[in-house]
């Protein structure tokens, strides 16, 4: 595989990154803002909530996330898959706005569109760091 140029697969598997976390985090969000607030003191109000359908499929997408995480660091650098999760601010303020009607303000729009243009310079970059591939003891003493 070309350290460049990335399959349909890995494109899926960063998508996913990208959309697991803030979907989840949107549905933890919507599963507690039906919910009284919570104390740590009380862990049983705790517990309840943790077995609410929002908050159950909040859970879900964000064990999807880091699934879906881990694979990508496994044939990417972290300084590319990470620009991947910070995409996920933009969706977030998305889903926010649009489904959860809350307001955003000017100067965090403006945020949004700087994280979207700094995700656009790293997704330039390759996918991999090429190293250079170190001999070993043992053909180090076969090149004696």
């Amino acid at each position: 595989m070309s350290h460049n140029r990335l399959k349909l697969s890995q494109y899926a598997i960063l998508a996913a990154v990208a959309v697991s976390a803030p979907m989840g985090d949107t549905l933890l969000d919507r599963g507690m803002s039906r919910m009284p607030a919570i104390s740590l003191g009380h862990p049983g109000a705790l517990i309840a909530a943790v077995f609410t359908p929002w908050i159950i499929a909040g859970i879900a997408l964000l064990i999807c996330f880091f699934a879906s995480y881990i694979t990508a660091l496994s044939w990417a650098d972290l300084t590319y898959v990470l620009p991947a999760t910070a995409f996920g601010n933009v969706i977030v303020a998305l889903l926010s706005r649009f489904w959860l009607h809350e307001q955003i303000s000017l100067y965090r729009w403006a945020g949004i569109v700087l994280i979207t243009l700094g995700v656009g310079f790293v997704a330039q970059g390759p996918s991999l760091t090429e190293h250079p591939e170190v001999p070993t003891a043992a053909e180090l003493e076969a090149a004696e």
